[in-house]
C-alpha cells in the first residue's frame, strides 16, 4: 500500500485542529501545520524517501519526533496520536472545523452552547437565527458559515488535481508492468486538467482483457471491490477516490479516448456534427452505416469531422469547436517556455528554505530569473518583514546575484492590500523594489462593492505590477470572497496591471473562465509557484494547466520573457 503525501499532511492538519480544539500549547500545533506544509510540498513521495532510508530530519521543520511519526504513517496507515486525539474528542467538532467561517474558538462555543451533535444540528440553529445572537458571531459570521456549507456540500467528493497526480502516476506506473497493457491513459477530468477531479477513468487497450483485468484488481491501493467483469471494473482506493478500468481493442482507441476524456458538452457537440455529416460517432468508433471509419487515435476523429485537433484542456465547450473549424485554435503555451518565477518565499519570512536554496534550485530548473517575495511588514498571516529587514535582503541579494552565474535574482516583495486599498510598503521601498506583487490577505467578508473599490485603489498607485491570486479562494477549504472581476480585470486592463495565474495547488487563482476572459481584454499574465519550499518551486505545472485552460499563448506570459524585455515591461 503505497501511502501519498498529501494523505501523510492531511493527518496532521486534523491532528492540529484537534489539538487547537483542546488547546494545546500553540507551537505544537503549528509544528504539525508545517509539516503538513512541508510535505504537502515535496516533489518526491515521503514513503519512497523512507524506503530509501533517507533521513527525514534532513527536511526543513522535521525534527525526530515527527520524522518518528511519519515512519508510522508510512509503515501503517495510521497516526497514533490522531486516534488517541480522535477519541477524546466529539466527532462531529472535527466535521465542523471543515466549515469555512468556524476556527477551533467557535466550535467550542457552537458545540457546549447548543450542543450540536450533527451538521443537520448546525443548520437548524442557522435557521433559528439564534448563532448570529451569539457574542462575537453576528450576521457575518452566520453568512460565512452558510457559504461554508455549501461549498462544503459542493466540494466534499472531488480531490484537488495535485492531490490525485501522484495518485494516478503510481497505478499507471503499475499497470504498465503488464504485458497485455498496449495503450494506457487516465481519461476524464483528470486528463483535461480540471482543478479538482471527482473521480478516474483509466483506459486501456489489450486483446487480453481478463489477464488486464486480474492484474488491476490485485493492485495493493485497492480497499474496496464495487464491481467487477471482463472489460469493465469499478474500485475504491486508499485515499478514497473511485477509479473505473475500461478495456477495449486497439482499433477503438482514439474513439474511447475521446468520449471518456469529455466534456459532455464537448462530446455532444461533435456527436451533433458526425450527425449532420450521417455518420454516427461514439465510443466504440466513428461509423458510417456499418463501416468502422477508423478510430484508431483522436486526431484521425477530429480530421473526419472536419476540425483540427483540440487539446483535452480545452473541451469544455467554450468556442473550441469554432475555433477548430476555422483553424484559429490557440498554440497553448508549454512548461519549457517559461524563463522565470515570479513568487516565492524563503525562510526570511513563511517560507522553508534559504535564498541561496531557493535560487539554486529555480537555476536547476532551467529558470533565467527568480523573483524573491517575501512578505511585507503588517502581513497578519504570516511573517513579514520589515524596513531594516528588506534592505538587509536587497544587500544579501546583490551578494547572490555576484555569485551565482546564469540566474538572476529579483528584488521583490508581496505586498499586502490593506483595507483602504493603499499598499503596506512607504514609495521609498516600492521604488527599490524590481517587481511588486501586490495581494490581499485579510478582511475577506467586506462586501462586493468595498473589495473591488479596494484592489482598484491599489492599483491606482504607479509601483503597483501585478494582482496576486485575484479572488482568494482555497480549493475545497475557503471560497472567493465577494469581488466585481469583470470591473476589477477592466481596472487592470486601463491601469496596465499584471493578472496572476497562482499556480499553487490549493488556489490556482485566477480560475479558468476568468483567466479567458481577462486574455479576451489584452490582459497580461504571470504564472507564478508562490512557492514556500524549493520543492514547491515544481508545482509551476499546475499554474500551466491552469493558463492552458484558460487558452493563454506563450505571448499573453510576461515570465515568458528575456530578463531585460521584463524589466523593461515592469517600468
Amino acid at each position: 500500500m503505497t501511502i501519498h503525501n498529501t494523505e501523510i499532511a492531511a493527518k496532521f492538519n486534523q491532528l492540529a485542529d484537534l489539538l487547537e480544539i483542546q488547546g494545546a500549547n500553540s507551537f505544537r500545533v503549528r509544528a504539525y501545520r508545517n509539516a503538513a506544509r512541508i510535505i504537502s510540498g515535496l516533489a518526491k513521495n515521503v514513503s519512497d524517501l523512507v524506503d530509501q532510508g533517507y533521513d527525514l530530519e534532513e527536511l526543513p521543520g522535521i525534527g525526530k519526533d515527527l520524522a518518528d511519526k511519519i515512519k508510522i504513517i508510512n509503515k501503517t496507515g495510521e497516526l497514533p496520536l490522531l486516534k488517541q486525539t480522535k477519541a477524546k474528542i466529539p466527532a462531529i467538532l472535527s466535521e465542523l472545523m471543515k466549515i469555512e467561517g468556524l476556527g477551533p474558538k467557535r466550535v467550542q462555543i457552537l458545540y457546549k452552547k447548543f450542543h450540536i451533535n450533527s451538521i443537520n444540528d448546525l443548520k437548524t440553529v442557522l435557521d433559528q437565527g439564534k448563532i448570529r445572537k451569539l457574542s462575537g458571531f453576528g450576521e457575518k459570521t452566520e453568512s460565512r458559515i452558510r457559504q461554508g456549507l455549501e461549498h462544503q456540500k459542493q466540494y466534499n467528493k472531488r480531490f484537488k488535481l495535485a492531490e490525485v497526480q501522484p495518485i494516478v502516476e503510481n497505478l499507471l506506473a503499475y499497470l504498465k508492468k503488464n504485458t497485455a497493457v498496449k495503450n494506457l491513459d487516465c481519461a476524464g477530468s483528470y486528463r483535461r486538467h480540471k482543478e479538482t477531479v471527482g473521480d478516474l477513468d483509466i483506459l486501456v487497450t489489450s486483446t487480453d482483457s481478463i489477464t488486464v483485468m486480474k492484474h488491476f484488481l490485485a493492485y495493493e491501493d485497492i480497499t474496496k471491490i464495487l464491481s467487477q467483469g471482463d472489460t469493465r471494473s469499478t474500485v475504491h482506493l486508499h485515499s478514497g477516490i473511485q477509479v473505473d478500468i475500461r478495456v477495449v481493442p486497439p482499433k477503438s482507441y482514439g474513439a474511447a479516448l475521446l468520449y471518456f476524456t469529455g466534456s459532455k458538452e464537448h462530446n455532444i457537440r461533435l456527436r451533433a456534427i458526425a450527425v449532420k455529416k450521417q455518420l454516427k460517432l461514439n465510443e466504440y468508433g466513428l461509423f458510417k452505416g456499418q463501416k468502422d471509419l477508423g478510430s484508431h487515435t483522436e486526431t484521425q476523429l477530429y480530421r473526419q469531422l472536419g476540425l483540427t485537433y483540440i487539446e483535452p484542456e480545452l473541451r469544455e465547450d467554450r468556442g473550441e469547436i469554432e475555433a477548430a473549424k476555422n483553424g484559429i485554435l490557440p498554440k497553448l503555451i508549454q512548461l519549457k517556455d517559461l524563463r522565470g518565477d515570479l513568487h516565492c518565499h524563503t525562510n526570511a519570512t513563511d517560507g522553508a528554505d534559504s535564498l541561496e536554496a531557493m535560487a539554486k534550485t529555480a537555476a536547476q530548473l532551467g529558470y533565467e530569473y527568480l523573483a524573491i517575495t517575501d512578505h511585507s511588514q503588517r502581513l497578519t498571516i504570516a511573517k513579514g518583514l520589515d524596513k531594516k529587514q528588506i534592505l538587509q535582503q536587497f544587500k544579501a541579494i546583490d551578494r547572490l546575484n555576484a555569485k551565482l552565474k546564469g540566474i538572476t535574482i529579483l528584488k521583490s516583495s508581496e505586498i499586502d492590500i490593506l483595507e483602504n486599498g493603499s499598499l503596506d510598503w512607504p514609495d521609498e521601498i516600492l521604488k527599490e523594489l524590481d517587481l511588486r506583487i501586490c495581494s490581499v490577505h485579510s478582511k475577506f467578508n467586506l462586501t462586493s462593492v468595498k473589495q473591488t473599490e479596494r484592489i482598484i485603489r491599489a492599483m491606482d498607485n504607479p509601483y503597483f505590477n501585478i494582482l496576486g491570486h485575484a479572488t482568494g479562494r482555497l480549493i475545497n477549504k475557503r471560497s472567493a470572497y465577494e469581488i466585481d472581476m469583470d470591473k476589477i480585470l477592466q481596472a487592470a486592463k486601463e491601469r496596465g496591471c499584471i493578472i496572476e495565474i497562482n499556480a499553487q495547488p490549493e488556489r490556482l487563482d485566477i480560475n479558468d473562465l476568468f483567466c479567458k476572459k481577462a486574455k479576451d481584454l489584452g490582459l497580461k499574465f504571470a504564472l507564478s509557484t508562490d512557492a514556500h519550499s524549493c520543492t514547491q518551486l515544481h508545482n509551476m505545472c499546475f499554474g500551466i494547466y491552469q493558463a492552458q485552460r484558460g487558452w493563454l499563448e506563450k505571448e499573453d506570459v510576461v515570465n515568458t520573457l528575456p530578463l531585460n524585455q521584463l524589466k523593461k515591461l515592469l517600468k
